[in-house]
């Protein structure tokens, strides 16, 4: 039996793992493809074609809540790595992430809202419909300001927004979260398990909190235990291991859909079957960071590109896809893909130069100099 010999994953000059950032490119580009389908899912469900797109191991392409486990996943681990830092600031932390999630929140919104007043709303959508029944057709300034300050568990503007809701949860949990994984840091591997079952009980049971917190956590778990979970991922193993944990990772991601045959979605069975995402997400993190082959792939140039703008990508491709799909009708889905899939990557580009990167650099003096007062007062407790 033949070995692999790996090795270590790419870091950037600044340490990061460039393969996470691939990712987390793939997995926004396949939420916004998730998107574009499900205007298409009126017209091409019952089909061979949407049997083939949604009940295949091709779901992999356009899975979307399942993706959004993915960047859950990430957020525990990546944003928790720099608490292990000599000189961290949990208030500099704090500030610089309110600047980082809210700033680009803002701005999408803002962008949004300009769309919906630019293109009427005017078009039927079909009853049922994503398109009719998670859209807004006009802007109202409270709706906005609500939706702003991310806290309703609906966002009509801009509905992939209900996922930062649980990001600004974290992160302001994060403390706790830290704690919980170094107390368990012995026992990793069973606590990453259990927070999956605890998943499993949130989805069957439909408690949010249950369903989305633990897979935070599990990011966590990992970043306490960054150095030997590195050194776990690359011993060397026979050839077929990380091309079947992949595989095996990808077929718990899109369980609930591969299985719909004999699972129809809102069964209880389905929902079960759904909550298997939650270690698949973990899986698939570990791939980045063990498989070498993976890591190729994600470090390469297009793919590194789509890890720089997915955040911006995230943020800005529902607003337009519904727009061109009032414009053209979403009968006409394929003329809005066509259209709407390369103006969100070009919008993104914009975005992220435009909007994102600036906020990045605003957020960290913002850290610097947070982190800088509140070091001046643990010296100096009467200024």
């Amino acid at each position: 039996m033949t070995s692999s010999t790996p090795t270590p994953p790419a870091r950037s000059a600044t340490g990061r793992l460039r393969s996470l950032d691939g990712i987390r490119g793939l997995a926004a580009t396949a939420v916004l493809l998730h998107h574009w389908l499900l205007i298409a899912a009126p017209w091409l469900s019952g089909t061979v074609v949407w049997a083939w797109i949604s009940q295949s191991p091709a779901k992999i392409f356009t899975v979307g809540t399942e993706a959004v486990l993915i960047f859950f996943v990430l957020s525990g681990l990546v944003v928790v790595l720099p608490v292990f830092k000599p000189g961290f600031s949990w208030t500099g932390f704090l500030a610089a992430r309110v600047v980082r999630l809210y700033g680009p929140v803002i701005v999408a919104l803002l962008f949004a809202a300009a769309l919906i007043m630019l293109v009427p709303r005017t078009a039927a959508m079909p009853e049922g419909s994503w398109m009719a029944d998670t859209h807004a057709t006009s802007v109202a300034l409270p709706a906005l300001v609500e939706q702003i300050t991310l806290l309703p568990h609906q966002y009509p503007l801009d509905n992939p927004l209900w996922s930062l809701r649980w990001e600004v949860i974290f992160s302001v949990l994060l403390p706790i979260a830290v704690a919980i994984a170094l107390l368990v840091r012995r026992w990793s591997f069973a606590a990453a398990l259990l927070c999956c079952a605890l998943s499993v009980v949130g989805r069957i049971t439909g408690l949010s909190i249950m369903l989305y917190l633990p897979l935070f956590l599990i990011g966590t778990i990992m970043a306490t235990r960054l150095p030997e979970l590195l050194a776990w991922a690359h011993r060397p193993r026979p050839r077929w291991f990380w091309p079947l944990f992949t595989v095996a990772s990808l077929a718990l991601l899109t369980a609930s859909w591969l299985c719909r045959p004999f699972a129809p979605a809102g069964t209880e069975l389905s929902e079960a079957l759904w909550a298997l995402a939650a270690p698949g997400a973990a899986g698939v993190v570990l791939v980045g960071l063990g498989w070498p082959a993976a890591g190729v792939v994600l470090r390469t140039r297009v793919v590194q590109w789509l890890g720089k703008v997915s955040f911006s990508l995230y943020l800005v491709h529902v607003p337009i896809l519904a727009t061109l799909a009032y414009a053209f009708g979403s009968e006409n889905w394929g003329l809005v893909g066509l259209v709407g899939i390369p103006l969100s990557f070009l919008v993104a580009w914009g975005f992220y130069h435009l909007i994102e990167a600036k906020l990045h650099r605003v957020a960290r003096r913002v850290q610097q100099s947070v982190a800088a007062r509140a070091r001046s007062r643990v010296v100096d407790p009467l200024t």
